[in-house]
C-alpha cells in the first residue's frame, strides 16, 4: 500500500507543476487524500463491510469535496487535480495514469443493477466539468475536453469535446482539448447557427458585388445600391459572436 501511495505522490509531481514538496502534497492535496481513503473503503466493500465502506467514503467526501463510491475500481498513479465536485460511480473502472480535473462526473444513466458507469483506459485525461455517462468505454490515451458530455465510446488516442461530445479530427485535437475553460468548439447550436448565417451573408454579398460590377459595365448607375450595401458590416456581428 505504501508503495502505491508513493507512486501517487510521484504522479502529482509529474502532472502538477505547482507541487513543491512531498510534505505539501501529503498535507494539502485532497485528490491524494480521497485516493488513499478509497483504497481502504474499496477493500472493505469487497470484504462485504459495505455500510462501513460507505460511511468512510461519506466522511472523505465531507473533507475533500470528492465523492468516490467504494465499489469503483481505480488503477495506479491516479491523479485528481483540485478535485472539488468530482463524482465517481459504483461500477466505474479507471485504468493507470488517469487524470481528472475538478467537476468531473463518471455517472450512470440507468437505475438497473449491473454495469452502469464508464470505463476509462490507461492515460486518459478528463477536463474540468466533463460528464462521462453510462457503461461506455474511453480508450487508452484519450482526452475529454472541459464541460463535454460523453455518452458514446471514445476510441484510444482520440480527443472528444462538445455537448454532446464528438470526436475531433486531427486539425482540431490541439485546440479542442482544454482542461479548464470552454474550448473554441463546444458545439453551441446558437453560435453555429449565427456563424452559418454570417458565412451565407458573405457569399450573398460577393454575388451582389459581381452583379453590380456587371451593371456598371453596362452603364447603369448603382451608387445608391452600393451605399446601402456598405452600411452593413458583417465583421461587427463576427466580433459579437466571438
Amino acid at each position: 500500500m505504501f508503495q502505491n501511495i508513493k507512486e501517487d505522490i510521484d504522479g502529482v509531481f509529474d502532472r502538477d507543476p505547482a507541487a513543491r514538496t512531498v510534505f505539501e502534497v501529503v498535507t494539502c492535496y485532497p485528490g491524494l487524500h480521497a485516493r488513499i481513503v478509497h483504497r481502504m473503503t474499496h477493500r472493505l466493500w469487497r470484504s462485504n463491510f459495505k455500510w462501513l465502506a460507505r460511511f468512510l467514503a461519506h466522511i472523505a467526501r465531507w473533507f475533500t469535496g470528492i465523492e468516490i463510491h467504494p465499489g469503483a475500481t481505480i488503477g495506479r498513479r491516479f491523479f485528481i487535480d483540485h478535485g472539488m465536485g468530482v463524482v465517481i460511480g459504483e461500477t466505474a473502472e479507471i485504468g493507470n495514469d488517469v487524470t481528472l480535473y475538478h467537476g468531473v462526473t463518471l455517472g450512470g444513466t440507468s437505475w438497473q443493477e449491473g454495469k452502469r458507469h464508464p470505463t476509462l483506459g490507461n492515460g486518459v485525461v478528463v477536463g474540468a466539468g466533463a460528464k462521462i455517462l453510462g457503461p461506455i468505454s474511453i480508450g487508452d490515451g484519450a482526452k475529454i475536453g472541459s464541460n463535454a458530455v460523453v455518452v458514446k465510446d471514445v476510441p484510444a488516442g482520440a480527443t472528444a469535446a462538445g455537448i454532446p461530445a464528438r470526436i475531433l479530427d486531427g486539425a482540431k485535437k490541439t485546440s479542442g482539448f482544454n482542461a479548464y475553460g470552454i474550448s473554441s468548439d463546444q458545439n453551441d447550436p446558437l453560435a453555429q447557427a449565427i456563424h452559418g448565417l454570417l458565412g451565407h451573408s458573405q457569399i450573398v454579398d460577393q454575388r451582389i458585388n459581381k452583379i453590380l460590377e456587371q451593371l456598371e459595365k453596362m452603364g447603369v448607375n448603382v451608387e445608391e445600391e452600393r451605399a446601402t450595401a456598405d452600411k452593413f458590416d458583417p465583421n461587427y456581428l463576427n466580433k459579437i459572436v466571438d
